[in-house]
């Protein structure tokens, strides 16, 4: 057999995969898993419900004793993703977490944690500044030692480039709550916890940072946020009262406006538990504290292995979008007894998940109504790409083609509205400022989480999307599609690297970025022999490992660079076959072995192994996101099937993607 050979065992797989697939459909029609990251919004859980005077019952309390007993890295501390080293931000908010659980500084593991940081150069100081910020609320350090946060930008004339309203969503929602708790130098009170927390993070003879070297800090401040920083903290010294008064409550009302906003759960948990701390800082008996703590169960994961944990987000559209698709990506010749049912069910979720309402007391700074969130239809913060994909999954199954007859127009325009000005699309607003902004981010651990730029990913689904729904839009609406293909193709031509890659945004992270990239251009009318498709492709079958496959480390995206593992992932070579198939060919001998990978990686239960991180945020923060090991691959297989134009597939139910 050749490598360019059609693969003889891509039926059993691909049906295998689709059972698979099945078996893990919620009663409600969608798929979720859990988008495994850290133990950092645990800690914080842990720290808000103790502040608030709310702590858990014994069984949670012993669960989330019994996760971070399981996550602890060799070295005894908290890595900040799964494939990550002992990080001494992770592991200073755990070693707190625990000790205000009620484990003692001398028992396990806080004894190994607190022994483990205590020789980190620096010790507790040496974290970041989201880290101090964390302190400075429970007390621990002074608030000089956090970087300003000054609530009177919240004051500042809206066309001033450096008003909150120009941040990229999530980082809005964060800097308007925290920049209340800084202004009012919030405190918790631990009681004499504090002391002795204290005594145990910043003994006498803590070491200094060597050589100023700080393992979390991947973004040290440069001249212009030092000056920033400098003039605030000035202003500090001096600032009116009465302004300082004004901008807490503006701050205050914003916190508010997104509780009525989002009255079933927030943004993020992130989010969501720094408004709990906003509320009850207010007011101790807040109106709407109870709602919002009690809204903060929609966060937390709980299983006997691996103990309570709280999630960073919840992908159940974005799960589900793609899931469809894979269960369709044959064709739409018929359906089997099963399939059909499933992604009927699975349309009918998605369009019930589709935001028709926007409760918020004040207008949103971005189109809502006719989008679909990252996580469910409850979410009032639709997400450009996540509306793509669902718009892809409900076309691509015929009984769902019969949509409200406002649907398709309002996800446009939802789509359109996260278009920038270069071309490119973003996630959950417009890009309101130029990317210098990103010179000014405080964090020192997250990268690229200032402003909405656009990426390759969005910019692919979108596309994509726009080119399905294009035919079924008033003359208006499809001429103002074609202008945005014609737009975002060029964007995604000016972005492509000299070695014909392109680099992702929200997956690991070159073989992610050329799926999203591939399918873009191809939905904009790209031909197989275009150069750019030429390009990708010849990047493609270059990066291939000898075993067949596709892996990508996930240095990657903080280098900046493609590093490929010694052997293949059933994600990376998912994308690569997707993207092969675009820009190669089905018959194409890397396209080939890739499906032959797949085949030969395959478990017995149609699944593939689901223990590597997969995807990124903020390109420094890793993710494992467990179904993608599901539906890529049986996208992938599906696609490489209706290419080959494949005769008698066991599953004639497929529909026309």
């Amino acid at each position: 057999m050749h490598a360019g050979d059609p693969v003889p065992d891509v039926h059993a797989a691909y049906d295998a995969a689709c059972a698979r697939l099945l078996g893990l459909q919620s009663d409600d029609g969608s798929w979720e898993s859990e988008m495994e990251w850290n133990t950092t919004i645990l800690s914080q859980y842990v720290i808000v419900t103790r502040v608030l005077g709310r702590p858990p019952d014994e069984t949670t309390r012993q669960g989330m004793i019994t996760h971070l007993r399981n996550t602890r890295t060799p070295e005894g501390g908290w890595g900040m993703h799964p494939a990550g080293p002992a990080s001494p931000y992770a592991t200073l908010l755990a070693y707190v977490a625990l000790r205000l659980l009620g484990v003692g500084p001398d028992e396990p593991p806080a004894a190994e944690a607190g022994k483990w940081l205590g020789a980190q150069p620096g010790g507790a100081r040496a974290v970041p500044q989201w880290g101090m910020f964390w302190l400075a609320v429970l007390g621990l350090v002074p608030y000089r030692e956090v970087a300003p946060f000054p609530p009177e930008a919240m004051l500042l004339p809206r066309w001033v480039p450096l008003h909150p309203e120009r941040l990229l969503g999530w980082t809005r929602m964060l800097y308007q709550a925290m920049s209340y708790l800084y202004g009012a130098r919030f405190r918790a009170d631990l009681g004499p916890l504090a002391d002795e927390l204290r005594d145990e993070l910043f003994p006498a003879t803590a070491p200094g940072p060597a050589d100023g070297r700080r393992p979390d800090v991947v973004l040290p401040r440069g001249r212009l946020l030092r000056t920033l920083q400098h003039v605030m903290r000035g202003w500090e010294r001096v600032h009116s009262r009465r302004l300082r008064r004004a901008a807490l409550e503006r701050c205050h009302r914003a916190v508010v406006d997104e509780q009525h906003a989002s009255p079933v759960h927030g943004l993020s948990s992130v989010n969501a538990l720094v408004e709990c701390l906003v509320l009850f800082a207010h007011d101790r008996r807040h109106p709407l504290l109870d709602a919002a703590v009690a809204r903060l169960e929609y966060w937390r994961w709980a299983d006997e292995k691996n103990g309570v944990r709280v999630c960073g987000d919840r992908a159940i559209v974005w799960e589900t979008s793609f899931a469809v698709s894979a269960l369709l990506a044959v064709g739409a010749e018929d359906r089997s007894e099963r399939v059909g049912p499933a992604v009927l069910r699975a349309s009918a979720y998605l369009r019930d998940a589709q935001i028709t309402t926007y409760p918020g007391l004040l207008p949103p700074l971005r189109s809502v109504i006719g989008g679909w969130a990252f996580s469910d239809g409850d979410s009032r913060w639709p997400v450009g790409d996540c509306t793509a994909e669902a718009v892809n999954a409900l076309l691509s199954v015929p009984d769902a083609r019969h949509l409200p007859p406002w649907s398709l127009p309002g996800a446009l325009d939802v789509i359109l509205d996260r278009q920038n000005r270069d071309g490119g699309f973003g996630t959950l607003d417009r890009q309101r400022v130029g990317r210098w902004l990103e010179a000014l981010n405080p964090t020192e651990m997250f990268a690229n989480c200032m402003v909405d730029s656009s990426s390759v990913d969005c910019t692919g689904s979108a596309l994509t999307a726009l080119a399905r729904m294009r035919a079924l839009l008033p003359p208006e609406g499809r001429r103002r599609a074609d202008a945005a293909i014609r737009r975002g193709a060029a964007f995604l031509r000016s972005v492509q690297n000299p070695d014909g890659s392109f680099t992702g945004s929200w997956g690991i992270n070159y073989t992610y970025a050329a799926f999203h990239a591939a399918r873009g251009l191809r939905a904009a009318g790209a031909s197989p022999g275009d150069p750019a498709l030429g390009a990708l492709g010849q990047w493609l079958a270059a990066t291939q490992l000898a075993d067949g496959g596709w892996g990508e480390d996930w240095r990657s995206c903080a280098e900046g660079r493609y590093i490929a593992l010694a052997h293949g992932l059933p994600e990376m070579t998912s994308w690569a076959v997707l993207a092969g198939l675009d820009t190669l060919g089905p018959g194409h001998p890397s396209v080939t072995g890739g499906v032959r990978w797949l085949c030969a990686a395959r478990r017995p239960d149609g699944s593939w192994r689901d223990d590597q991180v997969n995807g990124v945020f903020f390109a420094t923060m890793m993710l494992n996101y467990h179904l993608y090991s599901a539906y890529f691959p049986t996208l992938a297989l599906g696609r490489y099937l209706r290419a080959v134009g494949s005769p008698g597939s066991h599953h004639k139910e497929r529909h026309d993607h």
